[in-house]
This record gives structure tokens, sequence and C-alpha cells, in this order.
């Protein structure tokens, strides 16, 4: 009999920190990561991990699901992070 974690799907996703100018994304500069994860995992679990890769762990941010894609605002800086499922 196989165990169930021989069975789990593993899930690259990206996550990337950028600059904003008026609010908006600016991509003057930009740090990408990616990780991965199982297929189980939760939103939590998701946003924890691309904070930990974008080197943002502690740091207070307003969170945003869109279904397909998290967006996370960092609170008092000009910055925006987008993790999203790798294709």
């Amino acid at each position: 009999m196989e165990s169930s974690k021989a069975q789990q799907q593993m899930i690259t996703f990206q996550a990337e920190l950028t600059d904003t100018y008026c609010g908006e994304a600016n991509y003057s500069w930009v740090k990408r990561e990616t990780f991965t994860l199982p297929d189980s995992a939760t939103d939590r679990q998701i946003v924890a991990a691309g904070k930990a890769a974008l080197g943002l762990t502690g740091v207070r941010c307003r969170t945003t699901n869109y279904g397909d894609q998290f967006e996370l605002r960092p609170y008092n800086t000009c910055t925006v992070a987008f993790i999203t499922v790798q294709s």
C-alpha cells in the first residue's frame, strides 16, 4: 500500500517583489524567487512561503487573494509582491 505522501503532487510558485509608482507596480527593479509546496497547501502556507522566499518574513502586509494570484502590499513601503502558480 502506497503512502499518501508519495501521492501528493508538488506545485511550483513564483513570487516577485517590485516597487510602485502611484500605487501601481512599476518594475524599475524586481526580485523574483520560486518555491515549491504540496498541492494540499493552504492559502496561509502559500503566502508564508512566498514571504519567506522574498525576505518578508515578519513584515506586516495587506493581502488580497484574486483566486489565481496573491497580492501583498507591505505597510509603510512603496512596494508590492505577487505570488502566482508558475506555468
